[in-house]
């Protein structure tokens, strides 16, 4: 599409989608040295949502329902798409891109497909790109995923990435509006690459930097140094929602919902006492789908949306900090 005015940015749909089983607490009580009191205590989890192969289902069949409802929800077909974009660090494949898979299963073509790695902060990443795209007139509308299936890359004799993850996918549809005020009012996207030997997922011997001690994992699977992540996680947390309300000339009072990545509850609470955040304007489901990845605000978001606790004319913040490091944070107004 050629490039036109600046235009605003409307939410048109969402979706998401959550496998059926669930891996409890109780679950890995059987699996390894561990107790439902200690997981809940340091992470607000009592279950999470596990893929089975069994059934065929993956990274990339989450993905597509979860696209496949937003469209639904928005009176849209794959057809009417012009770009798809879509976040995750478990694809099944590294060529071709899941976003193209996606698209075929949806009859996207001929829309733009291409995947991104943002970890954790992948769906704030991507809607953040879709909105910019959308805006500058060239794309009229964008599906953005957001997903993982992290206990396809979780070795469960590692209790402290074991007990935090799940898998889940959620799907926004952004298309043209005529009021430009709509859509992202501010967007943070940024990243500390030193950083990541906190939480990266080694293929090889050699992608062990020399200073870590290697724990004996499989290769393919999560690795985290947990004390460090958990550091960093509460500071970004509070200093990216600052940041942002005082970039958007923004109270807490003018924010409808914040709308924050699943990492652990400790760290939302800890953001929520420092900020004065209000429980009705944090919503929290760790406790049913634990720490999702990229599939985490994305699922929020539909949650939300779904509920009717975000309507048109509302301003949300999303935000989120995942591996690599990076953080990224959208204001919008819906």
């Amino acid at each position: 599409m050629a490039a036109g005015t600046l235009c605003g940015v409307r939410l048109a749909g969402c979706g998401s989608a959550v496998p059926d089983k669930r891996l409890t607490n109780d679950d890995l009580v059987g699996m390894m040295d561990t107790s439902d009191e200690w997981i809940r205590k340091r992470t607000g989890i009592l279950e999470r949502r596990i893929v089975d192969s069994d059934k065929g289902e993956g990274q990339f069949s989450l993905a597509t329902d979860a696209l496949r409802k937003a469209l639904d929800n928005a009176g849209m077909a794959g057809g009417d798409l012009d770009l798809i974009i879509h976040a995750s660090v478990t694809s099944e494949m590294r060529c071709p891109s899941n976003a193209c898979r996606i698209s075929a299963a949806l009859d996207a073509q001929p829309a733009g497909a291409f995947d991104i790695v943002a970890a954790c902060s992948g769906f704030v990443y991507a809607i953040n790109l879709a909105d910019s795209l959308v805006r500058s007139g060239r794309f009229g509308s964008i599906g953005v995923i957001g997903c993982d299936a992290m206990t396809t890359a979780i070795d469960y004799n590692d209790r402290s990435v074991a007990i935090l993850f799940g898998d889940a996918a959620g799907a926004a549809v952004l298309v043209q509006d005529e009021d430009p005020t709509r859509g992202c009012l501010h967007q943070v996207m940024e990243a500390d690459g030193r950083t990541w030997p906190s939480l990266y997922i080694p293929n090889v011997p050699q992608d062990i930097p020399e200073d870590v001690i290697d724990s004996g994992m499989r290769m393919g699977t999560l690795r985290m140094d947990g004390r460090e992540v958990y550091k960093f996680a509460v500071k970004k947390f509070k200093d990216v929602i600052e940041e942002s309300l005082e970039a958007a000339g923004l109270t807490v009072d003018d924010i409808a919902q914040f709308v924050c990545h699943q990492s652990n509850v400790r760290i939302i609470e800890s953001a929520k006492e420092k900020l004065g955040l209000p429980d009705e304007k944090v919503y929290i489901n760790i406790d049913h789908y634990g720490n999702s990845s990229a599939g985490s605000v994305g699922l929020c978001l539909d949650q939300l949306w779904q509920a009717g606790k975000i309507t048109e004319g509302d301003i949300i913040v999303m935000v989120a900090f995942g591996g690599g490091m990076t953080w990224s944070s959208s204001v919008w107004r819906v």
